[in-house]
C-alpha cells in the first residue's frame, strides 16, 4: 500500500509540475486575429438572427447571406437554419451540396466542402486547434477538405487538417483524425474503415 502511495504521489507531483508549465499569460497575449476579421466576427454576429430564424425552406436566402460575408456557394447549396458557420469567409461549399440541421462549422482554418457533399444533423467541422506540445499553446487554424460526393453523417466529427476522399462515407459519431482515403466507408472512434462504398447504377 505504501508503494502505491508513493508511486500515486510521484505521478500527481509530475502532472502539477506539467500543468504549472503552461503559459496562459503568453498565450492570451498573442494576437490572434486582425482587426479587419474581427469586425467581420462582430458583423457576422449582428446578422447571424438574419441566418439562423429565416424560414427553413428559405436556402437562396440563406445563400445569399454566406455570399455577402465572403463564402463561396455555388448553386442549388441547401444550408440550414440551425447550422452554426462560425466565420463564413472561410467557407467554400460546391454545387448540389447540403449543410444539416444543427451542424457545426468551426471554420477558424478553410473548410472546403466539394459538389454533392451531405453533411448531416449535428455533425461537427472543427478547423482549429491548439498546440498542446508548446508551453504557450498557440493556437493553429488548419483547414480541412471534403471532396466530392461524400457523405458525413449524423454526430460525426473531422478534426483540423484532415482531407476526406471523394465518395467516401464517414459513419454516425465517426470521429476522424486522419485523411480518409476515397470511397471508404469509415466508423468508431477512432475511425477505422469497414467496406468499400459502391454505388449501383440507375435500373
Amino acid at each position: 500500500m505504501d508503494t502505491r502511495w508513493r508511486i500515486s504521489t510521484r505521478l500527481c507531483a509530475l502532472r502539477m509540475r506539467d500543468l504549472s508549465s503552461l503559459d496562459i499569460h503568453r498565450n492570451r497575449a498573442v494576437k490572434k486575429y486582425g482587426v479587419h476579421e474581427i469586425f467581420l466576427r462582430v458583423a457576422w454576429m449582428i446578422a447571424h438572427p438574419l441566418f439562423r430564424f429565416s424560414p427553413r425552406t428559405f436556402f437562396w436566402w440563406r445563400r445569399a447571406l454566406l455570399r455577402l460575408f465572403g463564402a463561396k456557394i455555388g448553386s442549388e447549396v441547401h444550408v440550414y437554419n440551425t447550422a452554426t458557420i462560425y466565420m463564413p469567409w472561410n467557407l467554400e461549399i460546391h454545387e448540389w451540396s447540403s449543410v444539416g440541421e444543427h451542424v457545426y462549422i468551426y471554420n477558424l482554418g478553410k473548410i472546403t466542402i466539394g459538389q454533392k457533399v451531405t453533411i448531416s444533423h449535428r455533425a461537427h467541422l472543427c478547423a482549429g486547434t491548439h498546440d498542446y506540445t508548446k508551453s504557450d499553446m498557440p493556437l493553429q487554424k488548419l483547414p480541412i477538405t471534403i471532396l466530392d460526393q461524400a457523405w458525413v453523417c449524423s454526430d460525426a466529427f473531422i478534426g483540423p487538417g484532415v482531407t476526406i476522399g471523394e465518395g467516401a462515407v464517414l459513419g454516425a459519431r465517426a470521429v476522424i483524425v486522419k485523411d480518409v482515403p476515397a470511397w471508404q466507408v469509415m466508423a468508431g472512434n477512432p475511425a477505422r474503415p469497414i467496406k468499400t462504398r459502391v454505388i449501383s447504377g440507375y435500373e
